[in-house]
């Protein structure tokens, strides 16, 4: 299945590729203030649809996760590592997050 997603403003679009199975809402500051919920899928699996000058980009600790924002808005679409990419579900169309398994990460206990 594909989804379309994107920023408040428009800026920032992009479509992704998968299944939704479950979901895992982090505890950690970062994740708890942009109210990320999670849905992992590989990095091959996200198409950026706009130009990738309108992302900002924050990292911390390691720099390992790369957190990525509309430089515009500030909306905090999804996170892209080595491993792969974290999509945030409340930034894409037409996606009831209730609807899916969730679980809990203790992100801040790290």
């Amino acid at each position: 299945m594909s989804y379309k997603g994107g920023c408040h403003c428009g800026k920032i679009a992009f479509e992704v590729e998968g299944n939704i199975d479950s979901l895992a809402d982090c505890n950690c500051t970062i994740c708890s203030k942009h109210g990320y919920l999670h849905w992992f899928v590989g990095n091959d699996k996200l198409h950026l649809k706009t130009p990738q000058e309108n992302l900002g980009t924050y990292t911390f600790r390691t720099g390992k996760y790369r957190h990525h924002f509309c430089k515009s808005c500030g909306c905090a679409p999804f996170i892209t590592s080595d491993e792969g990419t974290s999509i945030n579900v409340r930034c894409l169309e037409g996606v009831d997050a209730s609807k899916y398994k969730m679980t809990h990460f203790d992100g801040a206990s790290l």
